[in-house]
């Protein structure tokens, strides 16, 4: 198939950069309507877009609901957000009335099953993203939901899915928590239209193009767009199909290879249109949206955000606790990790804004009168990518590489960290600013290519405790996640350790790793505990593999297959194994020795249980493993599992019972 040429869709607009940007003072922004009545405080007689959201509101530019409505608004548009909605009537879709052009609909910034769910597949204790932590604000695949009740709510009007949830599921995919390949998410939720990716561009290109007479159809034409054909419709031309979803279904193998080309076309400069049948209807998935330039980024940040949650809300909002006094510098990912969706979400071309932007932001947090003069983090989906760009752009519009650091970094990416410490340098001078730390992730491999980097991150960035994400040990389990070798994590943490002694301080490491991942078997994570128990480390959380929607992980664990070489793959699927796996990162917990015990013996470890300096436990179980077994046991045989004879019940048949014996 021949390559889409940039004219056979509609570029990328340039109107973001072109966005008008209003000096107004912090304290007197004031937070888009979520009532009618704020509506009409406004003096707007009706709504042009409603954005119907499964998270609280926060207008911060770290919540994608914020950034999308503060562009529209920008753009001219009213804009109405409904969030957290009762999905069970369609009240709440009414609200501002008819909407003039269309409803936004998105689940939130995380796929609602990954946010009620643990990999155990047990509902989590609270949910980040609404007031007070409460679950249960929204609904399980909250695409679906809120899409019915926006087409029940007023016919006629276009609704436009799209988020994280929406992206992740616009073809067919395996769906962990139901252990079975879905269908396309658009003939589930029947959205007009699917917007993937990032959205600023698209929704602001959709808000145009409608306010100017065009129909939803008409807006097939975009980049960054997916939707259904109808049964008597021929897809368009030069397309690459999938298999079928009838194919991935029967064959494990035609699910791989789905995966693989899915992956191979996500460089929106040679991107070709993905078609997927799904029966007699196809689903049309055009290449991704060209990145965003620089000046877009500024014009975007630089909206008046409150940088608050909505004032209706009364209670606390965890997820704003984390990122309130956060500054977003840069997007994307070129590092392509197999369990992460950053790349597949935001793209692998690193779009980061300008110095001066971030300083005005920061001089703007400085204003407020409730900020402490502490930055929690200056940073993105990585903390060190900032600026970094392939070398060359004519390879870039041509490269299908998955990643440009792995195997080995690509000799044509740019990775010099002067942009990222001259802005490090010179947000620690602005006025009202007393520490600046950063806590997005480091990449370690590119860290250690800028020793002056590692020293000014660890002399004035690090409040104390440093987390970084080695992921594992085990350089088989490495190579699938597309993670660099466990020597990058031992220099950097070398030289960090080395530099905060050097300045008198006591510093730490905090390292993540993952637990059941594509490929981690007993012996890969009984390698992963021993170096842990070498080093010191102790994790307080245990990261366990769940398997997104999408991502190329997640067809290793369903299909145990590499979809890109094709080799078999191990997968820990059963409770107990997982379970073992857990225990083994934490053997250190009393609690948990029976079952680090147990994983000993079944891979023939015995010579870790004892005395020796790397032995994980010891030979006799400690009281409080005696007890967590015990409290274990209670559990299972509680309530509704013992069947219980009420106080005062004769026990009938049980002196005849005696007489038999």
């Amino acid at each position: 198939m021949s390559v889409l040429t940039s004219n056979e869709l509609t570029p990328s607009s340039n109107l973001l950069a072109q966005l008008p940007q209003e000096s107004i003072p912090v304290q007197a922004r004031v937070a888009l309507p979520m009532s009618r009545e704020e509506m009409e405080e406004r003096g707007w007689e009706e709504i042009d877009i409603v954005f119907v959201t499964g998270d609280a509101y926060i207008d911060h530019p770290s919540f994608a609901m914020a950034i999308l409505c503060r562009v529209l608004e920008a753009g001219g548009y009213r804009v109405g957000i409904v969030s957290q909605p009762d999905w069970e009537k369609v009240d709440d879709w009414q609200r501002f009335g008819r909407p003039r052009l269309f409803y936004a609909i998105s689940a939130g910034n995380m796929d609602s099953m990954i946010n009620h769910y643990t990999a155990n597949k047990k509902v989590r204790n609270d949910d980040a993203y609404s007031p007070g932590g409460k679950i249960g604000l929204r609904p399980d695949r909250a695409t679906l939901a809120y899409c019915q009740r926006a087409r029940q709510a007023y016919k006629g009007v276009p609704v436009i899915a799209g988020g994280v949830e929406a992206s992740l599921r616009r073809l067919a995919h395996y769906d962990y928590w139901s252990d079975k390949v879905r269908r396309s998410i658009l003939l589930d939720a029947k959205p007009d239209l699917l917007a993937f990716g990032m959205g600023e561009d698209a929704i602001l290109e959709i808000a145009n193009r409608l306010d100017a007479g065009e129909t939803v159809q008409d807006l097939r034409d975009m980049r960054g767009i997916a939707y259904a054909t109808g049964a008597k419709e021929t897809p368009p031309e030069n397309s690459i199909t999938l298999p079928s979803y009838d194919e991935v279904v029967a064959d494990k193998k035609d699910f791989a290879e789905a995966t693989r080309i899915i992956h191979n076309e996500t460089n929106p400069f040679n991107a070709r249109r993905l078609v997927q049948y799904h029966g007699d209807r196809a689903l049309v998935c055009n290449p991704p949206r060209y990145p965003i330039s620089q000046d877009a980024m500024d014009s975007i940040y630089g909206l008046p955000y409150t940088r608050k949650p909505h004032p209706s809300y009364t209670e606390r909002i965890p997820a704003n606790d984390m990122i309130k006094d956060s500054v977003t510098i840069m997007r994307g990912c070129f590092g392509g990790c197999t369990f992460c969706s950053i790349t597949a979400h935001q793209g692998r071309i690193i779009q980061s804004r300008s110095n001066d932007s971030i300083m005005g932001e920061l001089n703007h947090m400085a204003e407020d009168p409730n900020f402490k003069g502490v930055v929690s983090d200056i940073g993105g989906p990585t903390a060190n990518m900032y600026q970094m760009r392939c070398s060359k752009p004519e390879v870039e519009a041509i490269c299908r590489r998955q990643s440009c650091v792995h195997p080995k970094i690509c000799k044509l990416l740019g990775t010099d960290h002067k942009p990222v410490i001259d802005l490090m340098k010179d947000a620690r001078q602005v006025k009202g600013i007393k520490q600046v730390k950063v806590a997005s992730g480091v990449r370690m491999d590119l860290a250690r290519r800028s020793p002056e980097y590692i020293k000014e991150l660890t002399r004035h960035h690090v409040g104390g405790l440093l987390k970084v994400a080695p992921e594992h040990t085990d350089p088989g389990v490495l190579n699938l996640m597309r993670k660099p070798s466990g020597d990058d994590f031992e220099h950097f943490t070398d030289v960090f350790h080395e530099e905060s002694a050097r300045m008198g301080k006591k510093q730490h490491i905090v390292p993540y790793f993952i637990a059941s991942h594509p490929g981690s078997d007993l012996d890969a994570m009984i390698h992963l505990a021993v170096m842990l128990k070498r080093t010191g480390y102790r994790p307080d959380q245990v990261q366990d593999f769940i398997p997104a929607p999408l991502d190329v992980a997640t067809t290793m664990y369903y299909t145990g297959i590499d979809p890109f070489t094709q080799k078999p793959i191990y997968n820990a699927k059963k409770m107990r194994d997982r379970k073992f796996q857990r225990a083994l990162m934490q053997f250190f917990k009393p609690e948990n020795y029976f079952e680090v015990r147990k994983a000993l013996e079944q891979a023939k470890r015995t010579d870790l249980i004892g005395s020796g300096c790397d032995c994980l436990i010891s030979d006799k179980p400690p009281r409080e493993a005696y007890e967590k077994r015990r409290e274990d046991a209670n559990k299972r045989f509680r309530g509704e599992y013992v069947h219980t004879i009420p106080k005062g019940q004769k026990r009938k048949g049980r002196k005849k019972q005696s007489r038999n014996q």
